[in-house]
């Protein structure tokens, strides 16, 4: 079996919107905030907008290390969008949302979604998600079975805020039941469920919550299938393509020399906004 990471770095995988409720809005500033306190690096899809946005700055306004990674095609059109037209439920999610105040953002510019993908877990010892989409979802389940697969052996824990992802939850337990899912492995992810009266997620600790998950996470419990990649290594640590730092602001598609070279090379690209 795979050995766990060592890495205290977390992916957190959420939406591009905000939602429609406050409380999905107020999960992303518990847990940005929550990482950096912790002194926990964030990785995500980097975004500016949605939940992505919230949770991002919300770890980047108190000094939190924040890395975003986005696939090119991406970058050059200005970035993820809301989809749902939502609007920040609290001054606080406006003011991270805000370029001026979101504080200093690492950015990787990668080649594909798989990159970003790849990328992504191979810099984290665990995965969080919060209220999202269709990305959301498939990032969730591609690492769930990547610890089944023994890729890797991370915690995935699932803020189910609002029990956003009962569904998801049912749809594991009937893939046990009809025999699709083994039985041991509806624990691959860990679902948090906050306080039984759905008035109070506004307010709860999902942050805190998260935490406590990912250092309650037992490791040698995992059972994955027998296939070894790397000879037990962490697979998700595969190697990157070579990479290229500049510093600055995030420059124009001009320059990024968008020839077959760059095809071949992860950006890095430091952004830094200037605090009000």
């Amino acid at each position: 079996m795979v050995a766990p990471s060592s890495s205290r770095a977390v992916a957190v995988y959420c939406a591009a919107s905000l939602g429609k409720q406050k409380a999905f809005q107020a999960a992303a500033l518990s847990v940005g905030s929550a990482l950096a306190a912790d002194d926990r690096t964030l990785i995500y899809g980097g975004g500016s907008s949605g939940i992505m946005g919230v949770v991002s700055g919300a770890a980047a306004k108190v000094d939190g290390k924040v890395t975003g990674i986005i696939p090119y095609a991406i970058f050059a059109a200005g970035g993820e969008k809301d989809k749902g037209n939502g609007r920040p439920t609290a001054t606080k999610v406006s003011d991270v949302l805000d370029e001026k105040q979101r504080g200093e953002i690492e950015t990787v510019v990668v080649n594909s979604m798989h990159e970003r993908k790849v990328e992504m877990a191979k810099r984290v010892g665990a995965f969080v998600g919060l209220p999202g989409g269709f990305g959301t979802f498939e990032e969730i389940l591609e690492v769930v079975t990547w610890t089944q697969l023994n890729i890797h052996n991370k915690p995935v824990v699932l803020l189910n805020v609002l029990a956003y992802y009962n569904p998801l939850r049912e749809l594991i337990k009937n893939g046990i039941r009809e025999g699709f899912i083994q039985p041991q492995n509806e624990h691959l992810i860990v679902f948090v469920d906050g306080p039984a009266d759905h008035k109070d997620h506004e307010t709860f600790d999902w942050g805190k919550a998260a935490i406590e998950a990912i250092n309650s996470w037992q490791p040698e419990k995992v059972q994955p299938l027998p296939f070894h990649w790397t000879k037990d290594e962490d697979s998700s640590e595969m190697p990157t393509a070579a990479k290229a730092e500049m510093n600055g602001t995030p420059p124009m598609l001009h320059a990024l020399k968008a020839t077959n070279g760059w095809l071949k090379k992860v950006w890095h690209v430091r952004v830094r906004s200037a605090r009000v």
